[in-house]
């Protein structure tokens, strides 16, 4: 039996005095759970979101802006091209902004795998680390006789895009763990919600850099013709966009590093019952961590590694657990799902050029005019749909559920979509500026919030992080398909000075039919409202999903014989 620890008080209770008397680790397990799954929304959620929403501010704001910024780039290293003076070349600009996918890609698994093995905590920072000091790099880089500025921005966005892929499954599996199961969407949509507020940052920092240099951006008609303190200040500008996006990350860095182990990794891969429980008590008292008596957290050990029911993570496990259907298609539906979304997720801003000279806001008399429209014009835009979308999913999530809202959106999106490719050239620019704004408004109260959410929640603990970047990994799998094969279809045909794209139509019939594809996937995967993480992972008797193998019920007493057995011949040899 463990000893009772000193503090409480009515503001902050003792929860491991509740279970001090109980020596069953599954039942200390199981209480300690509840109280985090019942827990009051309270301060410590709210200090969560942020901490956890910085990195998807900070993925959003980097991504944002390098749309911003490759212009840029343009009027100052292409200043003297022969062709196209002052404008990247399509194949500069889509290779840097496809390397942030790609380092995306390897972050997500890497990391995603990392968390399960070694732990959150230990993870958890890491991943932000990496981002601050590769988005510092890429705003000090210069190009040289031996190195072109484009490599340069290339291989430190694929380190950026590591760590961001890394922000992925640790963010979205700490806040799941750490959350009320009545809020736990809520919570991880306002995580998510965070990338759109990193787009309007980045949008309003774009606004105020141009703003400060309008000086000198005035002394240019054209983009070709900026040279001198013009080309100056833009080469100013572009590391100042893209140098600001370290801010937050070194402001949440600190938090990040002191967050506490989740009490649900200690308990299932840990297999500490007693540090898992001071952690549950520290994390509700808002402390750092817990710190137990090391005696008693000895003895806790040893009797865990046998009488606790939760099955050890191994390779083995892994392959067996995926390898039955029931639990496969889980994983198939949210990986197939986030893949098929971000096809055309990425692949809408194709239309940006349009949606801008709809609304006013493209080109311009002058240099300052035409970066002061781009960056208003990109505000515009997220504002419209994007903003609205991931916080209407925050309020309705735990309401509506996650599944309808899921399908609702691949439905919708199906359908505008359709109206997009087929309708193309009579919708005219309005007409094509309220199928986007729809478009943005529906993937962020749908699909794209979803996906997030869902795999954070359905997977067992031992294997939840690396399912979750798996999952995302196929989705930015699919970014980088809609940019490098998809994106460059649509200048298929003839292309002329006012018809550059005269195959953009089928290639939204093409999004389409993602979409619809993304529809039947999401018929995989499980309704995770109001359900505890345990109750999803089939560890729950006497519950639909109950799986006595994933539970590890069985077998156990059979090894709780042994283990008795074991000790009594122990007992008689001594």
């Amino acid at each position: 039996m463990a000893q009772k620890t000193a503090g409480g008080n009515a503001a902050f209770h003792n929860f491991h005095n509740d279970y001090a008397h109980i020596a069953d680790p599954n039942e200390r397990r199981r209480l300690a759970l509840a109280e985090i799954d019942k827990a009051p929304f309270g301060w410590y959620h709210v200090r969560a979101i942020v901490v956890a929403g910085i990195g998807f501010f900070t993925d959003a704001y980097d991504i944002f802006a390098i749309g911003l910024v490759t212009t840029m780039l343009g009027v100052v290293y292409w200043h003297d091209a022969k062709k196209n003076p002052g404008k990247i070349p399509s194949n500069a600009d889509t290779a840097i902004k496809v390397a942030t996918s790609g380092g995306t890609v390897i972050g997500q698994i890497g990391f995603g795998a990392l968390a399960d093995i070694v732990g959150r905590k230990k993870m958890y920072g890491l991943e932000l680390i990496l981002i601050i000091f590769a988005t510092l790099a890429q705003s000090l880089s210069a190009a040289s006789p031996a190195m072109s500025i484009v490599g340069l921005i290339i291989f430190w966005r694929v380190l950026m895009g590591i760590g961001i892929g890394g922000d992925y499954p640790l963010s979205s599996i700490i806040t799941s763990e750490f959350a009320t199961t009545k809020w736990r969407g809520a919570m991880m949509g306002s995580v998510f919600a965070m990338q759109g507020i990193g787009q309007f940052a980045a949008g309003i920092m774009a606004l105020i850099v141009v703003s400060g240099f309008k000086e000198s951006l005035l002394t240019a008609k054209t983009q070709a013709a900026c040279g001198g303190v013009c080309g100056l200040a833009v080469d100013k500008m572009w590391r100042v966009i893209i140098g600001f996006g370290a801010v937050p990350g070194c402001i949440a860095l600190y938090y990040r590093l002191t967050i506490p182990e989740t009490p649900r990794y200690t308990f299932d891969v840990a297999r500490d019952v007693e540090k898992a429980g001071e952690d549950t008590k520290a994390y509700i008292q808002g402390k750092h961590e817990g710190h137990p008596d090391e005696i008693q957290r000895i003895q806790a050990l040893q009797n865990a590694q046998v009488n606790l029911d939760t099955p050890k993570a191994s390779w083995g496990d892994f392959f067996g657990h995926y390898s039955q259907w029931k639990h496969g298609k889980v994983l198939l539906g949210t990986a197939g799902s986030w893949f098929f979304l971000d096809v055309a997720f990425y692949g809408l801003s194709l239309n940006n050029t349009v949606i801008l000279t709809a609304i006013g806001y493209n080109g311009g008399a002058n240099v300052y005019e035409i970066f002061y429209k781009t960056a208003v014009g990109n505000i515009i835009i997220v504002c419209a749909g994007a903003i609205p979308g991931y916080w209407v999913t925050v309020l309705l999530v735990d309401t509506i559920g996650r599944k309808p809202i899921q399908i609702m959106g691949f439905s919708l999106l199906t359908i505008i979509f359709c109206i997009m490719g087929f309708a193309y050239n009579k919708l005219g620019e309005h007409g094509l500026l309220a199928m986007y704004v729809l478009a943005q408004f529906f993937f962020n109260f749908g699909p794209n919030a979803t996906t997030f959410i869902v795999p954070g929640e359905c997977f067992p603990t031992r294997y939840r992080s690396t399912s979750h970047g798996l999952s995302a990994a196929a989705g930015k799998v699919g970014s980088i398909i809609a940019q490098v094969l998809i994106g460059p279809l649509r200048t298929r045909g003839t292309p002329t000075t006012a018809n550059p794209s005269p195959w953009l139509n089928h290639v939204m019939e093409i999004y389409a039919l993602f979409m619809l594809c993304g529809l039947f996937t999401t018929l995989l995967i499980p309704e995770t409202k109001r359900k505890t993480l345990e109750e999803l992972a089939g560890e729950v008797p006497g519950t639909p999903n109950y799986d006595p193998v994933t539970a590890g019920h069985v077998g156990r007493k059979e090894s709780q014989d042994v283990y008795t057995s074991s000790n009594e011949v122990g007992h008689d040899k001594a």
